[in-house]
């Protein structure tokens, strides 16, 4: 009986790593990767929902703004089982799309701006920040596992 409810909780349910390189190119506009499924006792996991997100922030202190924005979705629809104690692995592609605001076309398009354009966002407190979301549907789970993971991704 403690076993379901532990399990129901999620407290001794299904655990998810996530493995993807350092540096991600934008260029590239995809995330290669590997996930990896941990569980205490036998899991049916049925969907995997992969996402990447980026968090957008500009201004400083009390004015400070933050979005996010979804730039890529994927979904892994399929059963798998998750035996006790053994991991398993599922490699993916996550692609994206990059938004651009006007100052980012500028600083890529103009070499003689690009200086001025970097000051002008340090000044503003412009900063992006990368992640990808990964979330799993558990036959038997009231909460799904959730993973977060920052990413580096370079231009």
């Amino acid at each position: 009986m403690l076993k379901k409810v532990k399990k129901w909780l999620g407290i001794e349910g299904v655990k998810i790593t996530i493995e993807v390189p350092e540096k991600i190119s934008m260029e590239k506009k995809r995330v290669d990767g590997k996930l990896i499924f941990e569980s205490r006792q036998d899991s049916e996991v049925e969907s995997i929902r992969l996402r990447i997100v980026e968090r957008f922030m500009r201004g400083r202190r009390g004015g400070k703004l933050i979005n996010e924005y979804l730039l890529g979705e994927s979904e892994v629809v399929g059963k798998f089982t998750i035996k006790a104690e053994e991991p398993t692995e599922i490699e993916f592609a996550l692609p994206f799309k990059v938004l651009q605001s006007d100052m980012d076309r500028w600083e890529s398009k103009n070499l003689i701006f690009k200086g001025l354009i970097k000051t002008a966002k340090w000044v503003r407190g412009v900063k992006s920040v990368f992640r990808i979301e990964v979330e799993a549907d558990v036959k038997g789970m009231a909460i799904s596992p959730l993973l977060k993971k920052d990413i580096n991704l370079i231009s």
